[in-house]
C-alpha cells in the first residue's frame, strides 16, 4: 500500500523471503516490485543505499515502440515483439539501435541524450525513457 501526503510518500509493502533466507545488515535486497492503484512499478533496486523506483510506461507506448522497432528492423508484422524483447535477440547492432532511437524521437517528439540512449536495450527501457522524457 502507498500513501503520498504533500510531498512525501509512505510505501507499506510485504516483502516474502525464501525459506532460510534472512534480511539482516548482511543480506543484499537488489530489487522489489509493487503495484497499486492500477499503477505498477516493475522494479525498486538498491543503488547507493537507496531505491530507485522505475513505472512501466502505459501499454499504449510500448506498442508503439515495438511498432518502430519492427519497422526499423524490417521484422515480419507476425514477428513476436513485446516489452521484454532485446534489441539485440532481435537482431539488431549498434547502427539498428540508433536508428530506433532516432525514429522513437521523431514519432514521439523528443530528444535522447547519447547516455540515456545507450541504456536502452528492451522495447521497455525505450517506453518507459520515452515516457519519462514526456513527463519532464
Amino acid at each position: 500500500m502507498a500513501a503520498s501526503i504533500g510531498s512525501s510518500l509512505t510505501i507499506n509493502t510485504c516483502i516474502s523471503l525464501r525459506q532460510n533466507q534472512a534480511l539482516n545488515r548482511n543480506s543484499s535486497l537488489n530489487s522489489v516490485s509493487l503495484s497499486f492503484n492500477a499503477r505498477t512499478f516493475s522494479s525498486l533496486r538498491m543503488k547507493s543505499s537507496r531505491f530507485h523506483v522505475a513505472c512501466k510506461a502505459k501499454p499504449e507506448t510500448v506498442d508503439k515502440v515495438c511498432f518502430i522497432v519492427r519497422k526499423q528492423l524490417a521484422l515480419a508484422d507476425d514477428a513476436q515483439v513485446t516489452g521484454e524483447s532485446k534489441f539485440a535477440a532481435l537482431g539488431a547492432d549498434s547502427l539498428d539501435t540508433v536508428e530506433i532511437v532516432m525514429g522513437l524521437e521523431e514519432e514521439f517528439g523528443i530528444s535522447v541524450e547519447e547516455e540515456s540512449a545507450q541504456s536502452i536495450a528492451t522495447v521497455q527501457d525505450a517506453a518507459d525513457l520515452i515516457e519519462k522524457l514526456i513527463a519532464n
